[in-house]
């Protein structure tokens, strides 16, 4: 019974950490694309997505969670939290036509 107390806490931190970095990666995807990017249809926000995306695995492994246990649904997850965040803060940025 402890075991399992352990175990559901264990996953349920982890869910946390990821969702968490996903979320954070995608908001300040979304303030670089911002800042570099010269309007809605430069590529290079694209760009920025895909580097934000990718550099979130190291980081992962810096928390301590383990990459290799990872399974297809958690990098689709990570990827989608990622991209509709970023999405989401370009656009609010774009509409409110704030520049850095």
């Amino acid at each position: 019974m402890a075991t399992e107390t352990l175990d559901r806490r264990a996953s349920h931190i982890r869910g946390l950490m990821v969702t968490s970095i996903a979320t954070l990666a995608g908001i300040a995807g979304g303030l670089v694309t911002t800042a570099i990017a010269t309007g809605p249809q430069d590529t290079m926000g694209i760009a920025v997505l895909g580097a934000f995306v990718i550099g979130q695995f190291p980081l992962l492994q810096l928390v301590g969670i383990e990459t290799e246990s990872l399974s297809a649904k958690d990098y689709l997850y990570i990827a989608f939290m990622t991209f509709s965040l970023w999405y989401v803060t370009w656009a609010i940025l774009l509409t409110t036509e704030t520049t850095f």
